[in-house]
């Protein structure tokens, strides 16, 4: 193998490493887990707004996908979901690492004040 393609092709490899490596951790702990799904979601549904809007035609106008005919709203939007979906397993926008974060520091500092109120009663 050439050396320009074996960076790359090692690059690929620690990817799909550190993948299983999270995931085989998320699956010991359902609340990580949990957490990722949501932010995934989350981000899901953000990529089908913002993909709603870049797909935008005026009003009155009869756009690539013909949204003006019957059922075309319909299948504008299923198109839009998808793209939104496709993008986001790709990879997305990084919204849903800091989003899992930021829950599961939520999920904590609940569960801290949880316990000192249980303590202290």
């Amino acid at each position: 193998m050439s050396p320009t393609l074996a960076m790359p092709a090692a690059k690929l490899a620690l990817n799909v490493v550190g993948s299983l490596a999270s995931g085989l951790s998320n699956a010991l702990d359902p609340a990580k887990a949990k957490a990722k799904k949501q932010a995934d979601d989350f981000e899901t549904m953000f990529l089908e707004q913002v993909t709603q809007q870049l797909t935008a035609t005026p009003s009155g106008s009869e756009g690539p996908l013909g949204e003006n005919g019957i059922g075309g709203d319909i299948y504008k939007s299923q198109l839009t979901q998808e793209y939104a979906k496709q993008i986001q397993k790709a990879g997305g926008l990084g919204l849903s690492d800091s989003i899992m974060r930021d829950l599961l520091r939520v999920q904590e500092q609940s569960g801290a004040s949880i316990a000192t109120q249980a303590s202290g009663a």
